[in-house]
């Protein structure tokens, strides 16, 4: 086998393993759709086969049973404010927070970029209960604050900014400020422009991680008016009749802004991965 063959060869084993790797990922994807398209018994059915992936008779009328038993539209539009908000407080906050650290020098930041880091690594579940007290005390139970607030400030956003903001050259920030920049409008007119990836990049991982967030809505939300689309899924399963399909069609609906949102921005998204984690 000579070197063209045997490239050929490495090219489409290469290829062809990551075409089989990603259709065993995607694969539950595809039967959440099929199934949302089928009627109840169909879905069941078709299980140990092939068709279990394929609508075969495709109708939408699970999609039509998901906005007549609830109020969808209410809990999607719901669930796109609240995260939307805590997005942008998030990018506004943190990056500033992130700018300081990386760019300014002050006393105790060393000691500060060491808590930061520190409190990375501590699991939601760990602090949840005395976020909850503490948010009970202030009376925002069922409240927009009690739901957005605890997440505006987050230490991993400040890290990535940080990370990032620390491969910008400091001559341009010196050129800016010999301009007659102070440190505000050389962020605002300066660095933020040139950061795009990186806010990309936090902007997909705060609305995926809000967006699918179940537990916290379900412990501050007490009423009707603000559940969101996740509080709105788990009523497909607490009360009857329990349609399948129905289910699917709601888990459908709760991915697609996820799937636009990775197919729009996944450049800026791998960019600012790339770029955030090569630095020390």
């Amino acid at each position: 086998m000579g070197i063209k063959e045997k490239d050929i060869l490495k090219r489409v084993l290469f290829y062809g393993g990551n075409a089989i790797v990603a259709l065993i990922f995607v694969s539950p994807l595809l039967w959440m759709i099929a199934a949302s398209l089928k009627p109840e018994a169909q879905i069941f059915s078709d299980m140990s086969t092939i068709r279990t992936f394929w609508p075969t008779g495709a109708a939408l009328g699970n999609y039509v049973e998901v906005f007549t038993r609830v109020n969808m539209m209410k809990f999607i539009l719901n669930s796109l404010f609240y995260v939307f908000v805590i997005v942008i407080l998030d990018l506004a906050v943190n990056s500033i927070c992130g700018y300081a650290l990386a760019k300014f020098d002050f006393p105790g930041k060393e000691l500060l970029l060491t808590v930061v880091i520190s409190l990375m690594v501590l699991p939601m579940e760990a602090i949840m209960l005395p976020l909850y007290k503490e948010v009970a005390s202030l009376g925002w139970v069922n409240t927009w604050a009690g739901l957005i607030v605890p997440f505006v400030g987050k230490c991993f956003s400040i890290y990535m900014f940080r990370q990032f903001f620390l491969d910008i050259p400091d001559d341009l920030l010196e050129a800016a400020a010999i301009d007659g920049c102070g440190p505000i409008k050389t962020f605002f007119t300066i660095v933020m422009p040139i950061s795009g990836t990186v806010y990309a990049t936090i902007f997909i991982l705060d609305f995926v991680a809000h967006w699918n967030d179940f537990m916290w809505p379900m412990l501050v939300v007490t009423g009707e008016d603000m559940r969101t689309i996740q509080l709105a899924i788990q009523t497909f399963f607490g009360s009857k009749p329990i349609h399948y399909g129905a289910i699917m069609a709601s888990l459908t609906i709760s991915a697609i802004p996820m799937l636009l949102m990775f197919v729009f921005l996944q450049k800026y998204y791998v960019e600012g991965i790339a770029s955030t984690g090569i630095k020390g």
